[in-house]
């Protein structure tokens, strides 16, 4: 059976990637038909007046699945990120991010094997800011109940499905009262109500993050919000040797795009 996957290339060293990715697809003699979308720079470039065309979002919700290359976000002004577009636009709440020592990979560290969960369509990185008066900018962090809900089952059904035996909530609730608190409480809810043979435990994000470099191998399952989830899931990569060694996934209840490694 034939397989309908979308082709976003990226921009930058992006369509480098895809054509790696492509080769190595081949090679394996995967039953994959490629249907090849754009976003990011490349997509103006060939015409489309958004970095993110309704052409591409609606070619992802047909097929349901899609591999994606890197895409340029400019730093402190011009667009938005196109990930950041892809999860809103398609609902894809979790993300998923695979961190293993691999073999011929020399690092400081032996025998990690860590994967990082992250809540994806809320929190600060969604990137809802406002200007106040001139000189005086806020950025509002939403939380919501269902979305900390939907994470948290996500996560554990997740562990068990992949026979992982500890998760590790990372939050800021000493200062965040509220949100991370919120957060907590509803990871330590799906736990008690459904999820007690996993593991489970709660580490303050910077706390957690000296631990990370003093021995990743504490950690099984990390489940965090959002814009943790960011810097946690790239310090981690540097644990076993970089971004290129790392795969990322971002799933929604019916479509998943993934990340090719570069």
């Amino acid at each position: 059976m034939i397989h309908k996957v979308v082709l976003i290339p990226g921009d930058g060293i992006g369509p480098e990637v895809a054509v790696a990715t492509r080769r190595i697809f081949e090679a394996a003699k995967a039953p994959i038909e490629w249907s090849e979308h754009y976003a990011g720079t490349q997509a103006i470039e060939r015409g489309h007046d958004s970095v993110l065309p309704i052409e591409t979002i609606q070619a992802i919700q047909k097929h349901k699945v899609a591999l994606k290359g890197p895409c340029t976000t400019p730093i402190g002004g011009g667009f938005g990120s196109v990930n950041v577009a892809l999860r809103k636009n398609l609902n894809l709440y979790g993300a998923v991010r695979p961190v293993k020592s691999m073999e011929g990979i020399k690092t400081r560290y032996e025998g990690v094997d860590i994967v990082v969960v992250r809540e994806n369509t809320e929190g600060l990185y969604a990137g809802i800011e406002n200007i106040i008066t001139d000189g005086v900018i806020t950025s509002l962090k939403v939380v919501t109940r269902d979305a900390c809900f939907r994470i948290a089952r996500f996560a554990f059904e997740f562990a068990v499905k992949h026979k992982r035996k500890k998760i590790t909530v990372l939050h800021k609730a000493n200062i965040m009262k509220l949100g991370d608190g919120l957060f907590l409480r509803c990871a330590q809810e799906v736990h008690e109500k459904d999820f007690k043979q996993i593991g489970y435990d709660e580490q303050i994000i910077d706390a957690a993050c000296m631990k990370l470099v003093q021995d990743p191998t504490r950690f099984d399952v990390i489940l965090t919000e959002n814009l943790y989830g960011d810097v946690v899931s790239d310090l981690c990569a540097g644990l076993v040797g970089g971004l290129g060694v790392t795969p990322g996934a971002n799933y929604g209840a019916e479509i998943a795009v993934f990340e090719a490694v570069h």
